[in-house]
């Protein structure tokens, strides 16, 4: 029976399945290439910080804009190879369908923005840690809005990470607020996104067209501006501006090939090498202070992650 679109009553198992393209398999042995998928996808993600970093001087509404901007060709390009322009035709053009890419286009271009910010202003460390939580942010959205139950293991591994938070909260409370926004905002997008019948690239290249104009006139106010650096104003950044189309469409590519090969519970483990990246690049490339507090938060939100990782495969294993 097809789905309605964006109909709440669906089941919760369905709606994972189809968001994620994935269904399960009986095989011992992982697909090499899911697994090479999955791993360009977060070692993309996991480098973006450094290819922000080359953008430092450029606002971060103007990065975004022309990452919006130069995204679209490129996922035009890829649809029509996997012969998905209907899919997102049939989706731009249903109300039931738009009004969640509505919500999910704001959810996403806030926290692109704020990830932006929040690297080239020297806080890669406070935008790592909003990704290490997602995850946690994400099982705890499931028991509330999609009527999934945590076990005690689980359980466990929210009280553990909750207490890192406050832990944080309490000694370095100043950068706190960008991990949480980046942490609920991505959490609740990919809520989102579970609800909305779009595939992923169909979906994102919705949620950049409805981005477009605001896009356009946010890189033609800065390409006015001589006093901001971007656009036009020499070839190197132009260059790497453009580059943020591929740098948004790839691993959103690989992402998918990935999620269509491989378990969700492998999915889930591997998401944690891109905040793992980030934060390394922070304290060994770019010198961010590992403050007490912050640490302490970190390795009790580790500690979540390995509870929640063991609990996954153990169940996955008993399957």
């Amino acid at each position: 029976m097809p789905r309605g679109h964006g109909d709440l009553r669906i089941s919760p198992v369905h709606r994972r399945r189809d968001y994620l393209n994935v269904t399960a398999s009986s095989e011992d042995k992982l697909d090499r290439g899911g697994l090479i998928a999955a791993f360009g996808a977060y070692l993309c993600w996991g480098f973006l910080p450094v290819f922000f970093k080359q953008l430092g001087a450029v606002p971060a509404l103007a990065i975004i804009a022309h990452r919006v901007i130069w995204a679209i060709p490129l996922l035009l390009a890829i649809m029509a190879f996997r012969k998905q322009l209907g899919e997102y035709w049939s989706a731009i053009s249903s109300w039931s369908s738009l009004r969640w890419m509505l919500v999910s286009a704001t959810l996403m271009s806030g926290n692109w923005l704020l990830y932006v910010w929040a690297v080239n202003s020297g806080q890669i460390l406070a935008a790592s840690l909003g990704y290490f939580l997602n995850p946690l942010l994400n099982i705890l959205l499931g028991t509330l809005f999609l009527g999934e139950k945590l076990n005690r293991t689980q359980w466990v591994a929210v009280g553990a990470a909750t207490i890192g938070v406050a832990v944080l909260a309490a000694g370095a409370f100043g950068t706190l607020w960008i991990s949480l926004a980046l942490a609920f905002s991505f959490a609740i997008y990919g809520l989102i996104r579970k609800m909305a019948p779009v595939g992923s690239v169909p979906g994102l290249a919705i949620e950049t067209s409805l981005l477009l104009p605001l896009a356009m006139a946010a890189a033609f106010y800065f390409a006015d501006q001589p006093a901001h650096p971007g656009w036009g104003s020499d070839s190197r950044a132009s260059v790497i501006l453009a580059a943020g189309g591929v740098v948004t469409a790839v691993p959103l590519l690989l992402f998918a090939t990935a999620a269509r090969k491989l378990p969700y519970s492998v999915m889930g483990f591997i998401q944690y090498i891109g905040p793992t990246i980030q934060f390394l690049l922070g304290v060994f490339l770019y010198g961010e202070a590992l403050s007490g507090p912050r640490l302490i938060c970190f390795v009790l939100i580790w500690v979540a992650l390995a509870i929640f990782s063991w609990d996954g495969i153990r169940r996955m294993r008993a399957v």
